[in-house]
């Protein structure tokens, strides 16, 4: 019933198209676009022609017309009175409005072109870094870690304002606003944690991107989040950093609550460690609230020295340093004009403020001859340029104009804009937080955890591989076949230490024991891992992961392994199996 309906409103329409049409053949400025061109004179079965119908068809769709003789079953209709031939099923959609306007092609836009051969490129990369070190300031990256609650984003906010970062107005609106969602003491913390949620828990959730500048540095601030709910986001801001600012709460019991077994702090140690970073600075926080008390300072120095050695950190290269972040004691200067909190510490402390140590942080060496790497760790869509995706460079340097591989998987792209602290720049060399955006790819084909990297010179993919690692404290000992998440930069996929090839003497790196049956807590071993696969449902073969191994790329060969919501171990890839 509905098919004869549809069928005759169709050839209703038809022939209501019909008489138009025939009235139009007799007075041809009406219902015609004015950019028809009359019919071309010609042989007979020559000349076409193309007719754009007017409103009344629906949509303005050019419709291409044969000659005057057409055959039956062409499609073609003749008006009676010397009309123009037009397609019929062109006709009858347009008469039904189901034409599509995307028949009319849009003009594609030209790709940007490469400007600098390799050679020029990292010529001028290689100059550029080394004028860091002659009347340019050095740029590091510095994650801000430590327990919920200790301050870190306060700190970051009253940090940026004391330095001019955050501006008179923007203050007030945060305090105006944290007042009245009933959150008054989060004032600061609003420069950071802009998100509705955020700001309604009163924690951070996820990484916030801000940039200080010191006499001597430009730091890019990666703020992390603190609660163990979080701890994958925290992850994924520590592998893009070269530094790390450690905020502990100097309040009675809090610093206990965050540095005892499940605490964060220690847990923060031990992950920034595992990922590379080789300097902290420590921010003991909060020390108003315990009346500025020196033997509280010393109480938790002796604590954390011991603990920061033992998990890898230099003494040379950890700073502790006692701050108030909400009254800003000690985070530029230490001055009798900063209130009475300021001449308590001044009475015991001497030593230099907050940004005096950030500004003696030193930046790791950039390989920019190592191949491209850039691991995902968002994807977004731009403002005015489409899809954009941001991520540290691991290695190498990329200039606009390049065409790039994402792995894994068989697509590519083209670089067409490249900002580096918001700041649009020709190209971007290794250790720069930069954001890409990228065209000639659908934005489905861009996932956080893949990995960019030249077409001619691809990032291997691995199933299985061996690793050697260090067991941190767990309660239950690792055994061939335990089931792990394994942390690779932004990723985290289920995998399973599949075989214990070895133990070793974490000095020398000798075997002691093969095919062992267990590993215990501070046990360094090497292991091999196996990936399973993430869907119940999906196929039963796992998806391999880009990976590289540590000798080849340092950034591209450090894993963590998580079990049951804390940290278990970490490592370095050995060998890749594929």
């Amino acid at each position: 019933m509905c098919l004869f309906v549809f069928v005759c409103i169709a050839a209703r329409e038809r022939e209501k198209a019909q008489n138009r049409l025939e009235q139009q053949s007799r007075s041809p400025s009406a219902g015609v676009s004015r950019t028809a061109s009359p019919v071309p004179k010609g042989k007979k079965g020559q000349g076409a022609k193309v007719v754009t119908l007017g409103s009344s068809y629906g949509a303005s769709t050019p419709i291409k017309s044969s000659t005057p003789t057409s055959k039956a079953g062409t499609g073609i209709l003749t008006p009676a009175k010397g009309g123009h031939p037009v397609n019929q099923r062109m006709l009858d959609l347009s008469a039904l409005n189901l034409t599509d306007n995307d028949l009319v092609s849009s003009p594609v836009e030209e790709p940007p072109k490469i400007s600098l051969e390799r050679e020029k490129l990292l010529e001028e990369a290689k100059k550029a870094i080394d004028a860091e070190g002659v009347g340019q300031k050095k740029e590091v990256s510095l994650v801000v870690i430590g327990h919920v609650d200790a301050g870190k984003s306060t700190l970051m906010g009253r940090l940026l304002y004391e330095l001019g970062r955050l501006d008179e107005k923007t203050r007030l609106a945060n305090e105006r606003g944290s007042n009245k969602a009933g959150k008054g003491s989060f004032s600061w913390a609003w420069n950071l944690d802009g998100t509705a949620e955020e700001r309604e828990r009163g924690i951070t959730m996820d990484i916030a991107l801000q940039s200080l500048s010191t006499p001597h540095r430009q730091i890019t601030i990666l703020d992390a989040p603190g609660h163990k709910d979080f701890i994958p986001n925290m992850i994924s801001g520590a592998s893009q950093a070269d530094c790390a600012l450690l905020v502990v709460d100097a309040s009675t019991g809090e610093f206990e609550v965050g540095f005892d077994r499940g605490g964060q702090t220690r847990e923060h140690i031990l992950l920034v460690r595992s990922l590379g970073v080789s300097q902290v600075v420590v921010a003991i926080n909060k020390l108003d609230q315990v009346q500025w008390s020196k033997s509280r300072y010393d109480e938790i120095c002796d604590s954390l020295r011991p603990f920061l050695t033992q998990s890898g950190f230099h003494p040379s290269k950890t700073k502790l340093v006692p701050v108030g972040a909400m009254q800003g004691v000690n985070l530029v200067s230490l001055n009798e004009g900063d209130g009475e909190s300021s001449k308590e510490l001044r009475q015991w402390y001497s030593g230099p403020p907050l940004t005096d140590y950030l500004d003696q942080l030193e930046p790791p060496t950039r390989d920019i001859y190592a191949p491209l790497r850039i691991p995902i760790s968002n994807v977004f869509k731009g403002s005015s340029s489409g899809t954009a995706v941001s991520g540290r460079l691991c290695g190498g340097v990329l200039q606009v104009g390049e065409r790039l591989s994402v792995l894994p998987g068989d697509e590519t792209a083209i670089v067409k804009m490249i900002e580096v602290k918001d700041k649009s720049v020709p190209w971007a060399a290794a250790g720069a937080n930069a954001t890409l955006y990228l065209t000639s790819i659908d934005p489905v084909h861009l996932n956080i955890g893949n990995v960019l990297c030249p077409l001619t010179n691809l990032v291997p993919l691995a199933t299985t591989f061996t690793a050697r690692i260090i067991i941190f404290d767990t309660q239950i000992p690792i055994t061939s076949g335990t089931s792990i998440e394994l942390f690779h930069h932004s990723r985290d996929v289920p995998a399973t230490v599949s075989t214990l090839i070895s133990t070793l003497d974490r000095a020398s790196g000798n075997v002691i024991k093969k095919k062992p049956r267990v590993l215990t807590k501070g046990t360094s071993a090497e292991v091999q891992i196996t990936l399973r696969t993430q869907s119940l449902s999906g196929p039963s073969v796992a998806r391999p992961i880009p990976l590289e191994s540590f000798s080849v790329n340092k950034d591209m060969g450090r894993i963590l392994l998580r079990r049951g919501g804390e940290t278990i171990g970490a490592g370095i890839v050995l060998e890749i199996f594929g």
